[in-house]
């Protein structure tokens, strides 16, 4: 590797003493050395650390420092190997002929993502094999675009690796029997994700939850055709906690029926699925403990599905509804989930028209309201800012996103709310640097105003107070190690444009665009307050 070899002293009264030379060193610590007479050459003071403890230190390094430190000498470069847990492979086909030296030096994966470009030939059943028989401790696998992996791969890995809790695919070629496969040898998963698998189609079998039908508590489904096919996994997860349903084509209300009763979910996230009050009310029914609620874009939901929710299901914590501006959810399921559900902390509303009626009940009746997203509503007025300024005594952060919002309700919230620590307001014509700029004043350093003055055609942005705490940098995948062959993942986008609207309402296409933008700029602004609200710690690997 370019570095002289170093030789061992027995200390007779301790551990190995390690020579080393200057030419051992990094050559980046020419200049240090030259310049400090008081630096020893002759002896190596690491050696005197356990492999544990200097295992310790790469733990806290970047990806880049781990992979510097490993030139140093022949026992850190093994040590660096052995403490690596997580790798990120680029997975395309060559990565067959260097994976068994690879996997000789990282023998202690237990994450691993295999990640190939869209236009490449990704690895086959023969790498995807052999990886699963170097790392037999892996615990999560991703798998992104590796179209030329077949069934049989899967179930060969599968076999191999039974101690898998985690698995996530995206853009694959394998089907219902590959996934069966790992539903049956790997009873101890835990979290499954697929999105866009290729491999199913008309008439693939169903998949059932095999083996880890009692330890898999999270199902995320993106993008399928045919999706109906993971109905018996569904139900038959008897401690299913976490249900992600997005652009899934079919009818779900016949699944949702079939839940069993009573269910353990208490996180359910429906996107763009054809869903009714129908499957609304079995999901209330069901799932008793229900905390987490999406509806996001289900034109067939109403206010009366909204309502058997909130009589069954109160418990409910955050409820974050996508209404396309259909007009189906309004005063009425909102005053509902109001009455019931008074341990309501997080409310988005996205394309639907609530008033005074509703928001008064909720901010009067939920008392430990603290997060409030309102986007893409003719009815949220100052009036309604002014109520909710007056009543929403928790409330910490308030995002407001294309409303006819003024300067009066800036003024309004610079009177109420006491525990405000940010807002966001987003194309509101009516509300100028100024009124800002006046919520800003009368709070002092302890709210920061966010204005995005920002219009089809470009507009200023004005910030107030804390513009650096939401820059958002801690969501670039901070807690990655990093793989010894960058791989540039497949972007997953969330929303298709493209697609055309199934129920023929009037103006819907109209206002897709911004809804879309309100949606993203909603997530984008509550994950950057998670973040923040937890900047002292390192990000964890999701």
């Amino acid at each position: 590797m370019g570095q002289s070899s170093s030789t061992n002293a027995r200390n007779p009264s301790g551990p190995p003493i390690r020579q080393i030379s200057a030419r051992s060193m990094p050559r980046t610590n020419d200049a240090l050395l030259s310049s400090s007479p008081s630096i020893s050459l002759g002896r190596d003071y690491t050696s005197d650390l356990p492999d544990e403890c200097l295992a310790l230190v790469f733990h806290s390094l970047g990806s880049g420092d781990r992979k510097n430190c490993s030139l140093v000498c022949r026992r850190w470069l093994l040590l660096e190997g052995q403490s690596r847990h997580r790798l990120s492979l680029d997975a395309r086909s060559a990565l067959l002929s260097v994976a068994p030296s690879l996997f000789s030096r990282f023998d202690s994966v237990m994450k691993l993502a295999l990640k190939c470009e869209r236009r490449s030939v990704s690895i086959g059943d023969e790498a995807l094999v052999l990886i699963s028989l170097r790392c037999r401790n892996l615990t999560r696998l991703k798998l992104r675009a590796c179209r030329e992996i077949t069934d049989a791969g899967v179930a060969a890995f599968a076999s191999n690796c039974g101690g898998l809790r985690k698995l996530s695919c995206g853009s694959c070629a394998f089907g219902s029997e590959g996934v069966n496969a790992v539903l049956e040898s790997c009873p101890n998963l835990e979290e499954l994700s697929i999105k866009r698998l290729r491999g199913l189609a008309e008439g693939s079998s169903p998949i059932g939850p095999g083996k880890a039908a009692a330890s898999l508590k999270v199902i995320c489904l993106k993008e399928l055709y045919n999706g109906q096919c993971f109905g018996p996994l569904i139900i038959g997860s008897k401690n299913l906690r976490t249900l992600k349903l997005f652009r899934c084509s079919g009818e779900w209300d016949q699944v949702l029926d079939m839940m069993p009763q009573p269910s353990a979910l208490v996180d359910v996230h429906l996107e763009r699925i054809h869903v009714s009050d129908r499957g609304l009310s079995m999901v209330a029914s069901s799932c008793g403990d229900l905390e987490v609620l999406h509806l996001v874009k289900t034109p067939e939901c109403t206010n009366a599905g909204l309502a058997s929710i909130a009589d069954r299901c109160r418990l409910l914590r955050k409820l974050h509804i996508d209404g396309w501006k259909t007009n189906r959810i309004g005063d009425e399921g909102l005053s509902a989930v109001a009455r019931q559900c008074s341990n309501l902390q997080e409310l988005v509303l996205i394309g639907v028209n609530p008033t005074v009626a509703s928001l008064g009940l909720i901010a009067g009746n939920c008392k430990g309201l603290q997060r409030l997203a309102l986007c893409g509503s003719e009815t949220i007025g100052d009036s309604e800012i002014s109520c909710i300024a007056a009543k929403c005594v928790a409330l910490r952060k308030l995002c407001i996103k294309g409303c006819p919002v003024s300067d009066n309700g800036m003024e309004a919230l610079a009177g109420g709310c006491p525990n405000l620590v940010k807002v966001k307001v987003k194309k509101c014509r009516g509300v100028t640097p100024e009124g800002a700029d006046s919520l800003r004043a009368s709070r002092g350093s302890s709210l920061a105003v966010n204005l995005d003055m920002g219009s089809a055609g470009g507009g200023s942005v004005v910030e107030v107070g804390e513009e650096a705490s939401d820059n958002g940098a801690a969501e670039a995948n901070a807690g990655d190690e990093g793989g010894v062959t960058a791989a540039r993942g497949e972007r997953m986008s969330v929303i298709d444009m493209g697609e055309s609207s199934s129920g023929g309402r009037p103006g819907l296409s109209k206002v897709r665009h911004s809804l879309v933008a309100g949606r993203n700029f909603v997530a984008s602004t509550f994950r950057r307050w998670s973040n923040g609200s937890r900047q002292p710690q390192s990000s964890p690997e999701h």
